[in-house]
């Protein structure tokens, strides 16, 4: 017993001569480890040959890469921001069918979720919490993941958006008498997702990155047309039967009581996007842009793959304020819709989210 209780107290004292070591290095070198002058880019490149060459690959690609006008666009100064971020999204598919021009349209309930974020240049990390589960909405099976990557030159954006949960008919009807439902409807099993790249040409003086992603400042109004490509999949399934027999909608007689599609799309972008300033800290952003291009896959025959006219559309809407580069408020908007048609029908499934901010840019040393 007396010889653990010595072996206890010899590595207790090990313990509290450490920390007695750690606490006098860290105040000895407290000043010069937080000092901003240690991690400016001449003082890391001095510490050796990699370190010199990955600042110089830096500062390269900064050049190259988020070159503005300072004009018109203005960083912030400041590499870290936290940020509080609400977001609502919702799914609605519009379907019209050519024989009769019958119509039959279909909205979600709002998925909203909020949560805190934390950002150090271009990594973030942060936390929702689901927020529809507590207001009638949907708590489980739609699933949305987003990411971008922005500079002056480009952004690269991708989506992946699931619904197993379901919907809610809203409208059916003719042409003339096309009137209000509201019939639940969980025959659902969607999948859409898609891969965007476009360029800006007037990229010097026209900042998505200010209107949208609140990591630039436009200090003056400027717009830029930008062109690039679109990589996208669609896989939707309905399946009528789950909805009662005096409820069903007249659907084409070649379907039976369901609706496949799976398609792979290819598609050139084309759009137009402007940064209105109207006021000192406050801008107005606007961006659209429509796809045109070709579609490969199935409409109900599985199997049966074939080419059609793919199109689909994009528009972003904000307003944004910046308060003396630290603060920051803002509105996104945005709208995504797809266009799926043969003979027989024309669906336009789109996606709609709306998204408020809050946050505070800061540096650390």
């Amino acid at each position: 017993m007396r010889k653990r209780e010595s072996g206890c107290r010899n590595a207790l004292r090990a313990a509290m001569l450490f920390a007695a070591l750690l606490a006098f290095c860290f105040t000895a070198r407290a000043e010069s480890i937080f000092s901003p002058s240690r991690y400016a880019l001449d003082s890391i490149a001095a510490w050796g040959k990699f370190p010199r060459f990955c600042v110089n690959t830096y500062r390269w690609g900064d050049k190259f890469f988020n070159t503005y006008d300072s004009t018109y666009v203005v960083g912030s100064g400041k590499r870290w921001n936290v940020k509080f971020k609400a977001d609502s999204w919702l799914d609605m598919y519009d379907f019209r069918f050519v024989t009769d021009a019958y119509r039959m349209a279909m909205v979600s309930r709002p998925s909203t979720t909020a949560g805190f974020y934390l950002t150090y240049m271009a990594v973030s990390v942060g936390y929702d919490k689901n927020l529809s589960q507590y207001f009638g909405g949907a708590s489980e099976g739609r699933k949305r993941f987003t990411t971008q990557f922005n500079c002056s030159l480009f952004t690269a954006e991708f989506q992946y958006i699931t619904n197993t949960v379901g919907t809610t008919i809203v409208r059916m009807g003719e042409p003339d008498n096309v009137h209000g439902v509201h019939i639940p409807f969980r025959g659902i099993d969607n999948t859409q997702w898609n891969c965007n790249l476009y360029y800006f040409f007037n990229h010097k003086r026209y900042s998505s990155a200010a209107a949208f992603y609140y990591s630039k400042l436009q200090v003056k109004s400027s717009g830029s047309m930008y062109a690039g490509v679109q990589v996208s999949g669609n896989s939707y399934n309905f399946d009528f039967s789950k909805i009662d027999a005096d409820m069903t909608p007249r659907l084409p007689e070649s379907w039976g009581e369901s609706y496949h599609v799976k398609n792979l799309n290819y598609a050139l972008k084309i759009g137009y996007a402007y940064n209105w300033v109207f006021h000192p800290g406050w801008v107005c952003g606007m961006a659209v842009a429509p796809t045109f291009g070709i579609r490969k896959g199935y409409i109900n025959i599985p199997g049966e793959t074939g080419n059609s006219f793919a199109m689909t559309g994009q528009l972003r809407l904000s307003l944004v304020y910046n308060y003396n580069k630290r603060w920051f408020f803002g509105m996104v908007g945005r709208a995504d819709s797809n266009l799926v048609h043969d003979m027989e029908h024309a669906l336009v499934a789109s996606n709609f989210t709306l998204e408020a901010s809050a946050g505070f840019r800061f540096d650390l040393w």
